[in-house]
């Protein structure tokens, strides 16, 4: 029998009504069905200053940035939600991984990553997704294949916080499928 794998989960929206923190919601719940544990971490818990290589010369890597890379290296995969500013990924969520991958050693190399994206928006943040996962296949990740994207996310959450498409469950539920089996069978 094999143990579960633990999956790292964190939005890189920081705002308490955001639509890919709810998404992410979702996502972690269709994680543990799947048979992942799934530790969600809250950024606005971990908050670091802008990159800045003087400053990281001058004090070293700041507090949070290492309690961020020890959660990173305790769990075998990542399941990030990607919101979409400008057609591109936050600069929260950039910010995070550049302190993260300033570690001795990448922590994400080899680590098993998935994401989604929320947007009111017809593309459903399929853009600012993209580019997430290029930048976690960069940084040596296994990135699952499945996307998971939530157009028109404004009204796609039904009261309980569920999704009301079932389409749209099910490419959550296919995502989080392929990250527990992918982890596993890389772990």
């Amino acid at each position: 029998m094999s143990t579960s794998p633990r999956i790292l989960a964190f939005s890189g929206s920081a705002r308490r009504e955001s639509l890919n923190r709810k998404f992410l919601a979702v996502a972690i719940r269709a994680v543990e069905a799947a048979g992942g544990v799934v530790t969600l971490v809250d950024l606005n818990e971990y908050t670091l200053p802008l990159y800045h290589g003087d400053l990281e010369d001058a004090d070293g890597l700041p507090a949070n940035a290492v309690k961020l890379i020890d959660l990173v290296q305790s769990h075998a995969g990542l399941l990030v939600a990607s919101p979409e500013y400008n057609s591109q990924v936050t600069p929260l969520l950039k910010n995070t991984i550049d302190w993260i991958t300033r570690a001795d050693e990448n922590p994400l190399a080899d680590k098993v990553a998935a994401v989604v994206s929320a947007s009111p928006g017809a593309m459903g943040g399929s853009r600012s997704l993209q580019h997430a996962r290029q930048l976690f296949l960069h940084l040596g990740c296994h990135v699952v294949p499945a996307q998971s994207i939530l157009p028109q996310a404004h009204e796609a959450f039904d009261e309980q916080g569920g999704l009301k498409s079932a389409r749209s469950q099910k490419s959550v539920d296919v995502l989080a499928g392929q990250l527990v089996d992918l982890t596993k069978r890389l772990g």
